[in-house]
Parts: structure tokens; sequence; C-alpha cells
């Protein structure tokens, strides 16, 4: 059985490898055949070069650790409270009065729609950046949270309270570990959102980040540097996803898939 289960792993992981490998080289092969025009789509290969030069010159890493450095940041001051609110929010009813409101409410705004407003809050320092991404991360860890504990089955949560366990142990050791399956599906959007944000966020107001880069490179018609900004971005969000599963099957060895 585990045998089965770890070749079925592997031959997913060889799909999830190959799929973005075979749509680069259609486009490689588009490029060199004048399918698609180069001045706007550059062959892979091109892209792939311009990222190694540009790595050798130092100019890659000054981008790409400002924007970690905001990413992460950003990721842990909006998802520690989103988890804790939601938790509450899942647990009890008062709390949940107050706050599924106000959430619902919020949630549909386009969070880029809020940069103007962070930025005349925050100004154009770091701190608006990494706002920009708690923002981000925040909606759809709290939802998320607060929906996995809604459905602990009630038996698991009465028996915590005929034994008496406080509210802490409550949080700690019934709802946490029931709602952690959609914590963690959470946890990947809000990683995602955050990563989508963050560049957004760099294009106004910075002069680093990967964002700054690729506003900069298509104010200067420089497509090769703007694809790069955007290979990059897609890579680091490949791994974020594929580090938080293998977090998930540490943290939450019974949910299968």
């Amino acid at each position: 059985m585990n045998v089965a289960r770890s070749k079925s792993f592997l031959s997913d992981r060889a799909i999830s490898v190959l799929s973005p490998l075979i749509l680069l080289g259609v486009w490689e092969i588009c490029a060199r055949t004048a399918v698609v025009d180069v001045r706007f789509f550059p062959a892979p290969s091109h892209v792939i070069k311009h990222l190694i030069e540009m790595i050798g010159a130092g100019e890659l890493w000054r981008h790409l650790g400002a924007s970690l450095y905001r990413l992460v940041v950003g990721f842990f001051v909006g998802c520690v409270p989103a988890i804790a609110i939601g938790l509450a929010i899942g647990l009890y009813r008062p709390v949940r009065a107050a706050l599924d409101p106000l959430i619902s409410a919020t949630y549909p705004i386009p969070k880029s729609s809020l940069l103007p407003l962070i930025l005349l809050v925050f100004g154009l320092g770091e701190s608006s950046k990494i706002a920009m991404v708690a923002i981000g991360v925040f909606y759809p860890v709290v939802i998320n949270t607060a929906a996995g504990v809604r459905q602990i089955a009630p038996i698991f949560l009465d028996v915590g309270r005929n034994f008496g366990a406080s509210r802490f142990n409550m949080f700690r050791t019934v709802a946490l570990p029931g709602a952690l399956p959609l914590i963690m599906t959470g946890v990947k959007l809000g990683a995602g959102m955050g990563l989508v944000l963050i560049a957004i966020a760099e294009m106004v107001g910075a002069k680093s980040g990967l964002g700054y880069m690729i506003w900069n490179a298509w104010e200067l018609f420089d497509v090769q540097t703007m694809y790069v900004g955007l290979f990059v971005i897609a890579i680091i969000g490949f791994l974020l996803n594929a580090g938080f599963d293998m977090l998930e099957r540490v943290i939450v060895p019974w949910r299968k898939g």
C-alpha cells in the first residue's frame, strides 16, 4: 500500500514538473518559428540567459531579497492574528456575531484598490508594502480557519468542555488540530495573494523589489527583464506551494491527497 502511494506521489510530482517545462518548450518553438512576435514574447532561452546575467551582476539578488523580506514579514503579520481570530470566531458565538459582518463586508473589496489609502497611512516606506501583504494574507486565513473550526464534530467540543478544558486548551487541543486542514488551505491561498500584492505594491513608491523591476523594465521597454521578473515570481509561487504541501503532510498526516 505504501509502495503504491509512493509511486503515485512521485508520478504526481513528475507531472507537476513536466507540465511547465512542456509549456516552455512549446513557447520556445513558437518563438523560433516566428509564430509569436518575439518583441513581446521572447524565447524562454533568451529570458533564462538574461536571468543568469542579472544574477551574475547582482541586480536580481537585490530585488529578490527586498521582495522576500516584505513577503515573509507581511505573511506572519497577517497570518498569526488571522488564525487566532478565526479560531475565536469558530468557537464563540458572540465573537462570530461581532466579526462575521465586518469580514463579510470588507473581504470583497479588491485589495489592490486599498493601495492609495495604505500609502496615505503608512507612507512610501517598507510599512506600506508589508501592510499590503498582511491584508492579502489575513482574509483567506481567517475565513478558512473559522470554517475549519465550524466543521469540527460538536462531540469533540463537548468533550473538551465536559472535562473542564480552559479556553486556551480548547484552542490548543481541540480547535487548532481540528481546523488544521482548512487552515493550511487558507495559508496557501494567503501566501499566493501576498505574492500578487507585493508585486503590485512595489510598482508604486518603491525603488527595489521584483514589482519595481518589472515596472521599471516596462517603462524602458526592456521586455526580457520584465519576463525575468515574471519568471522569478512564478518560481517563488511554485516553491511556496510545494513547501506548504510538504509542511501539510507533516503536521496534518491524516489528510489524504
